[in-house]
């Protein structure tokens, strides 16, 4: 039996870190272990016989430090706004200090003007701190790594502004380089035929500011790309007004007890998941779902905790806490997305753990080179440290996670909510969706569509004795109809003498008169009578089309039809062109028989239909799919299409949906909305861009800058601030995924307010 367990790590300051973490933790027996340098977590399974503090110890012994959180625990918002509890602040402290020291040094070595009689002394004064003590991150952790023979990023920064700042010891206290009245010329491209009078001050110190830039650039991006997770978990009510002997008592939100009755007043947040007990009110959960239309909840409706009560008094009682809630379980699925790795990811943390070696014997080979080509010591040495200083790779490091951080946070703010990085190369490849009938192009619920009154009889008389009589019964099919009448006509007769024939249809007397509803037969034979062929040709015409009629007669006597069904959301038409639109190929998955299954698909677009299947044979229809070489991805949002998204290469799930059908996809789109769908495809496909135009540019900028470096083409200085400079494109490139725009979000509210489209057309006939 395995144990998945998330540890903290602490002390890495690049990818190679995390590699090489990595590698120690997946030589222990059993284990398998996924650290992300950017979120500075480790995500380890755990064999059995293998414990904690085993994997604790083996990061120690690694060189780093490591603290236990496990995996089912709800994640926790910071509250550290100012940076100070990740080392933010400290590390702008010791920014803004070297840069003071650096400015000096950089002026008086690159303007010849300002340098005054014994102005290189002035200038090692001033450099000495940086290298020391600005520096000393990267000499610590070098040092560390040279203890457990490795070598990380820390190392070519480390040993490149050392050896800068050994040459200019050298030179000043052994070479020309101390006379007063040395002066030296600033150079993009260094002088070969220098001597000893060059000192490299100025790059041991700009070189040192310039990365603790991009690392602190780096930590206020990871603080930004976390703040969706932060905001997610903040959005939670921090007390709530509980009913204790009758009274209310206002308690913090964490004591709250499954079971317990709370009151949600206007304006307030639910404090916790619950069903409501008694009130009605419209429930704004935009926050969630990004969706601002509020939803109508009254008693026996189902509420989530953070929505926000935009109406009347609610009482609720408490149903899930804590990490139970789907507030916690949207931030775990938005904090194991960012933890885990792409496939790409991989491959660059691969090229990281090996590259740095590789870089520090090309900077060796380097010094050779040009000192056996009689370049000179100094020429050399330049050469040597540029090479050290522009290869080093925290630009590739950072290409993947930074961005996966910002496209699943930005996805939690938009109701979508990517289970785990491997899904972004899934929504790349896809080429054909499935779509599930019910639940995600309809809306799951039966709706009273049409009403047809039989020759000589009032539609509305029709609609009133239906309604009053179904009123008394709590089957779906009663329910639809009774919304139907009651939304048209208001106040409904009552019923007196009602009697239920399970499975047929129901009786009783309304304003006088002996009322009939149900099936058609069941209905026609208690007066012995056959519909006149107007309603017969309804009826035909309603039930190839997958609808249910229900026949509605008074008086001995069949006087109508109504025809109810699960209507179509009125966004599905438009998700379906979008998703061809992105280049996808919808298939519509459904147990109705074929002339209905075309019927809904001409409706939506769609023209690839698999009709009469049972809820067993979904996984089958994913599976021959894939054989005949398509990459599938399913929509659906019940029980019954769990194994059909477990099957298919993306399985996405209707947030409405149930819990297993969630659990088994791999997106979950908190809206209803198909259009969700084409707005998490999008936002994959973004993401998965934007990583892929950060790791070309982090590989175009090593192998087109060692060259240049190796030549003696590159000062080293310039070869410090370009590296550095190269980490903050990676990050801001990264950071525009914070602007998406999801096409869905707003567009829903007039749609959703609409009369369906049969029923209206029938209220006019």
């Amino acid at each position: 039996m395995t144990q998945a367990i998330e540890l903290e790590i602490g002390g890495m300051t690049c990818s190679s870190c995390a590699a090489r973490i990595e590698k120690r933790l997946n030589r222990m027996p059993g284990v398998e272990a996924s650290v992300n340098y950017a979120t500075e977590k480790a995500t380890v399974t755990l064999a059995e016989g293998t414990t904690i503090d085993e994997a604790v110890a083996v990061v120690e012994a690694t060189g780093y430090t490591a603290r236990p959180r496990t995996a089912k625990q709800a994640p926790v918002a910071e509250t550290d706004p100012a940076g100070a509890g990740d080392g933010t602040a400290a590390l702008r402290h010791r920014l803004v200090l070297s840069a003071a020291l650096t400015t000096p040094v950089l002026a008086l070595s690159m303007v010849e003007p300002l340098q005054f009689d014994n102005w290189q002394w002035l200038s090692l004064t001033l450099a000495a701190p940086v290298v020391v003590w600005g520096a000393w991150p990267f000499h610590r952790a070098a040092w560390a790594n040279a203890r457990h023979a490795a070598a990380t990023m820390d190392t070519l920064i480390s040993v490149g502004v050392l050896a800068a700042f050994g040459w200019s010891l050298y030179a000043l206290f052994f070479g020309e380089a101390g006379r007063p009245g040395m002066r030296m010329a600033f150079d993009i491209i260094p002088d070969r035929g220098g001597g000893g009078h060059e000192i490299y001050l100025e790059v041991a110190a700009a070189v040192t500011v310039f990365i603790l830039l991009g690392r602190y650039f780096e930590a206020r991006a990871k603080r930004r790309s976390g703040a969706a997770l932060r905001a997610l978990m903040e959005l939670g009510a921090k007390d709530v007004a509980v009913l204790r002997g009758g009274a209310e008592v206002r308690i913090p939100v964490d004591d709250l007890a499954v079971g317990d009755e709370f009151v949600v007043r206007p304006g307030e947040k639910v404090g916790t998941d619950g069903v409501v007990v008694d009130g009605a009110s419209a429930v704004d959960a935009s926050m969630l779902t990004g969706e601002p239309v509020p939803v109508e909840v009254g008693p026996g409706d189902t509420v989530v905790g953070a929505t926000v009560n935009a109406g009347g008094r609610l009482l609720v009682r408490a149903t899930r806490i804590g990490a139970e809630t789907q507030l916690a379980q949207m931030a775990r699925l938005v904090e194991e997305a960012q933890t885990g790795k792409a496939p790409v990811q991989r491959l660059a943390d691969r090229i990281s753990a090996v590259f740095v070696p590789i870089v520090i014997a090309l900077a060796v080979a380097t010094l050779g080179f040009w000192l056996g080509a009689g370049a000179g010591a100094e020429s050399a040495f330049t050469a040597a440290v540029a090479v050290l200083i522009i290869a080093c790779p925290c630009a590739l490091g950072l290409a993947t996670p930074t961005a996966l951080m910002v496209g699943t946070g930005r996805g939690a703010q938009l109701g979508i909510l990517i289970k785990g990085p491997e899904v972004l190369e899934s929504t790349r490849q896809v080429d054909t969706v499935v779509l599930d009938k019910t639940g995600t192009l309809t809306a799951g619920q039966m709706q009273l569509v049409e009403v047809r009154p039989a020759a000589g009889t009032a539609r509305d008389d029709v609609l009133r004795l239906a309604g009053a009589l179904e009123d008394a019964s709590e089957h779906p099919i009663a329910r639809a109809i009774t919304a139907g009448a009651r939304s048209e006509l208001g106040i409904l007769p009552a019923v007196e003498q009602f009697s239920n024939s399970q499975g047929l249809g129901v009786s009783g007397v309304v304003e006088g008169h002996a009322v009939a509803a149900g099936r058609v037969s069941w209905t026609a034979e208690q007066w012995a009578q056959h519909l006149d062929p107007e309603l017969h040709a309804a009826l035909e015409h309603a039930e190839s089309a997958g609808r249910t009629v229900v026949a509605v007669g008074w008086d001995r006597a069949v006087r109508g039809l109504l025809v109810v069904s699960d209507t179509l959301k009125p966004t599905s038409r438009q998700a379906v062109a979008e998703l061809k639109a992105l280049g996808l190929r919808p298939v519509l998955l459904t147990g109705d028989n074929r002339r209905a299954a075309r019927t809904i698909g001409a409706e939506v677009g769609i023209d690839e239909i698999v009709a009469e299947v049972m809820p067993k044979d979904k996984v089958r229809v994913v599976r021959e799919l894939q054989d005949s070489g398509r990459v599938v991805a399913m929509v659906g949002d019940g029980v019954n299409d769990a194994a059909a998204l477990a099957q298919a290469d993306l399985g996405i799930a209707m947030g409405t949906g149930t819990d297993v059908a969630i659990e088994a996809s791999d997106l979950t789109l908190v809206r209803g909305d198909l259009r969700a769908a084409v707005d998490a495809v999008r936002l994959s496909r973004k993401t998965l861009t934007t990583i892929k135009g950060n790791l070309f540019w982090a590989f175009a900028y090593n192998v087109a800058a060692i060259p240049l470096a190796a030549s003696g083409l590159l000062n080293p200085l310039i070869a410090g601030a370009a590296m550095a400079f190269s980490s903050v494109f990676v990050v801001t490139n990264s950071l525009r995924l914070r602007r998406f725009r999801a096409v869905s979000v707003g567009a829903f509210a007039q749609a959703s307010t609409r009369v369906p489209p049969r029923l209206e057309v029938a209220a006019s006939s």
